[in-house]
């Protein structure tokens, strides 16, 4: 490689190193993740603004909307109405008409042709105000495009958002607005207050490792017990569907892991889900088993990263609660402030224009024909009454008085201009209060704003402490296992007169006829006649079993005994419990076995036969060596006396 070629590599480094910072700068602040002060992503906020432009009371096409968009966002139509449609459906800033989908079975929009929207009166009164908006070109530089929007409510933590950056993501959960509002008017009045999530979808849930946004929160799907065979599911878990929660629910049926006998899905505009009940089961017993195998419980997390300076902000709820009623007391007093001072103005012009009739100053410039020569005939004739204005009339306000109709001079109310400028000093009194009294007037706005609107924003999502679900109580006899000995299959899914209950958390230990044993999970259905290896015993590795086993020496034929307990084993490991070149003549797990051992016959052998009981063998390691049953050679073992478990 020469140095050209090495100077190249170093420029093709460099062109993607600082290529790849722009972009990830770009995907932070203006795409996935949202800003402090109004809680919006760029492209919201362009919805927003482009609305508030269109806003005439009348609904709007989305489709003309995101066109419109589009002169602000650097991006097709498709991501702009789905970014509507998605701030929609949060029911805090838009009024709709027609189908935006439906946040309980996941169901798609209609196309953006079809569909129209304005802006909600909550939107209009809380998040615009040109005069406190700071603008910037557009991206093509032919437009322009606000910053932030001066949000008086805590529109972040209102409207949760999701966002999935370079190196980074945000997840922040909604919240109640009634509560948000008041935890405002509690920090301005210094009281403690606490915030929890509320979802659109309702539901029952646990806050108390929320962490005021650094934790996270159980949800449950609400279920009612409409009678001992039916279960209706009213309210579901935010971030799932009645699609993904009936998914859940069939799939843990399908495991084995729930019973049920049919589910349907009634719902349109609230949640309706009905399950039905097999028989031998029943409802009440089946609520546990929802929460803990299905869609019915599920857990979130927050995950709060917002822009804050233009610069990411990992942070909690309490202190973007806090900065934004910071805000909305900086946004409330500059609007009184430009309040003020435009009454001010109002007052000069009043008081302005009262001077130059009442006293005729229009008569002095009635003959003089230079423009210049009469604007300094009326300045020198409003130089005795300056003492009586707010300020030095200057060349505009001049012009204003000469640009006043005759009609008007001649039509003049001295008594209704002065009643004008007195209404004004009153509202000019009003407004010098609430700029002194600042926390006051703060408090009042956020009650205002209860007052109207709380009542359409009510709590969704129901706070009670959840209990854990116990897994293990909820497993046990939960899944019947067959075990075919015939046919050499077993699993759940396997008919057979032999069977037997375990839980979902057991293993199956298998042990077979020539010595060897394994433990596997529990299956569908298994075949386990391995190169004609019959299986003498098919159970629960409960770890607590004893075995008795009774095996001969095939070359000597000397009979030995043994008892033990498997209590260590990888799962679908080969193990042997009988040593090698023995043949198994007994195994049982009852105590009080009583057996027959018949000896080979022999000249002169007094005994042919003796009684044993597996029970006085000591209990040994399942490796170890059997004892020895008797001096003499085993012919066959018969069960005289079957055990009890």
């Amino acid at each position: 490689m020469n140095k050209k070629d090495d100077r190249t590599l170093e420029d093709l480094k460099f062109l993607m190193k600082d290529n790849y910072l722009k972009y990830a700068s770009y995907v932070i602040l203006d795409r996935a993740i949202p800003a402090v002060d109004d809680g919006l992503k760029p492209v919201q906020r362009r919805i927003l603004f482009t609305l508030n432009r269109m806003h005439d009371g009348k609904l709007h096409k989305v489709a003309n909307v995101s066109g419109q968009t589009m002169a602000l966002h650097p991006h097709g139509d498709a991501p702009i109405t789905d970014a509507l449609i998605n701030l929609a459906n949060k029911g805090f800033l838009l009024d709709t008409q027609g189908n935006f989908g439906n946040i309980f079975t996941g169901d798609p929009a209609a196309a953006a042709r079809y569909i129209e929207t304005r802006l909600s009166e909550l939107a209009i009164e809380t998040m615009f105000n040109p005069d406190l908006t700071e603008m910037i070109p557009s991206y093509d530089s032919r437009a322009n495009e606000p910053v932030t929007l001066p949000a008086k409510i805590p529109m972040l933590l209102m409207q949760g958002a999701e966002g999935i950056a370079v190196g980074m993501s945000t997840k922040i959960l909604p919240h109640n607005f009634t509560e948000l509002l008041e935890a405002q008017i509690a920090i301005l009045e210094g009281k403690n207050y606490c915030v929890s999530p509320d979802f659109p979808t309702g539901g029952i849930m646990d806050a108390s490792d929320y962490q005021a946004g650094c934790g996270k929160v159980r949800l449950r799907a609400k279920l009612d017990v409409a009678d001992a065979k039916t279960i209706v599911i009213r309210e579901i878990c935010y971030g799932t569907t009645t699609e993904s929660l009936i998914k859940s629910i069939d799939e843990a049926a399908k495991r084995g892991k729930i019973k049920i006998d049919s589910i349907s899905d009634y719902t349109a505009e609230r949640v309706e889900i009905e399950i039905k009940m097999p028989r031998g089961h029943y409802a009440g017993d089946l609520i546990e088993a929802l929460y803990g195998y299905t869609e019915c419980e599920v857990s979130l997390s927050s995950n709060i990263v917002v822009i804050k300076d233009n610069l990411p902000w990992e942070t909690n709820v309490n202190e973007i609660l806090e900065l934004n009623t910071e805000a909305l007391k900086n946004i409330l007093r500059r609007e009184l402030e430009i309040e003020r001072d435009r009454l001010n103005e109002k007052i000069f012009q009043k008081t302005l224009e009262q001077i130059f009739i009442e006293n005729r100053l229009y008569k002095k410039i009635e003959t003089i024909k230079s423009y210049d020569e009469i604007h300094d005939v009326v300045a020198k004739g409003l130089k005795p009454f300056h003492k009586d204005l707010i300020r030095i009339p200057s060349h505009d306000d001049r012009e204003k008085l000469l640009n006043i109709p005759i009609r008007r001079i001649s039509l003049f109310d001295l008594e209704k201009n002065n009643d004008d400028i007195k209404a004004i000093l009153e509202r000019f009194g009003e407004v010098e209060k609430n700029l002194k009294n600042l926390k006051s007037f703060t408090i009042k706005y956020l009650k205002d704003l209860l007052k109207k609107y709380s009542s359409q924003h009510i709590r969704k999502t129901k706070v009670e402490e959840i209990e854990q679900v116990d897994m293990r109580a909820i497993a046990t006899r939960q899944i019947t296992v067959g075990v075919d000995v015939h046919a050499g299959f077993v699993g759940t899914k396997v008919k057979s007169d032999v069977s037997f209950e375990c839980t979902n958390y057991d293993k199956i230990l298998l042990m077979f006829k020539n010595g060897s044993y394994k433990v596997i999970n529990i299956p569908e259905k298994l075949y386990i006649h391995e190169n004609n290896n019959k299986v003498i015993y098919a159970g629960v590795a409960d770890k607590e079993t004893i075995f008795s086993v009774v095996y001969k020496d095939i070359k000597s034929n000397y009979g030995y005994a043994k008892r033990f307990i498997i209590k260590q084993f990888i799962l679908d490991k080969d193990y042997s419990f009988m040593e090698e070149g023995m043949e198994l003549q007994f195994i049982g797990t009852e105590a009080k076995n009583v057996l027959e051992i018949l000896f080979i016959p022999k000249a002169k052998q007094k005994v042919a036969k003796i009684l044993f009981e597996p029970d006085t063998v000591p209990i040994k390691g399942v490796s170890s060596k059997g004892n020895r049953i008797a001096t003499r050679q085993i012919k066959k073992v018969k069960v005289v006396k079957e055990g009890e478990n």
